[in-house]
């Protein structure tokens, strides 16, 4: 049996000034790109997590009823990254391999809680696998704190 421990985060401060790059909301268009790049970043999570499937995503069907709330970070007609933003949740932020060290994270983490924000100034939250220390590293160095950890059996 596996076991991994997943930290529910929360930040409570105000809108972040930064300047970021915009985003778009999701399109069909992109779709091909978004499943490569979704399933790239976190296959190997999922490996290691040994969670099947390992490339969840195969058919934009999956994201019915939640294409409304994904936002795109592209460049010249190329997908860069996404991030989720459900009520006052922000979840599946990727950025591609490529891209990765160059601050888009950072910039995805801060249009989503300032996207938050102008809806509601409650606690946003997100989870994140310990496994993923550099995701959780980007969290807390702005602002998130660890509020919950579960340990997962598998």
């Amino acid at each position: 049996m596996k076991e991994f421990r997943v930290h529910e985060m929360e930040y409570t401060g105000k809108r972040i000034q930064a300047e970021i790059l915009p985003l778009i909301p999701f399109r069909d268009s992109f779709y091909p790109q978004y499943e490569r790049l979704y399933n790239e970043c976190f296959g190997d999570m999922r490996k290691a997590l040994e969670i099947k499937p390992y490339d969840f995503l195969s058919d934009i069907r999956q994201l019915d009823g939640k294409k409304e709330d994904i936002f795109l970070l592209t460049e010249g007609g190329t997908l860069i990254g996404g991030v989720a933003c459900y009520g006052t949740e922000i979840d599946d932020l990727f950025v591609s391999r490529e891209h990765q060290g160059k601050g888009y994270g950072r910039m995805l983490l801060i249009w989503a809680v300032n996207h938050i924000r102008e809806h509601t100034d409650e606690p946003v939250t997100l989870h994140v696998a310990e496994w993923n220390r550099r995701a959780a590293d980007l969290y807390i160095s702005n602002g998130f704190v660890i509020r919950k950890t579960e340990l997962i059996k598998r």
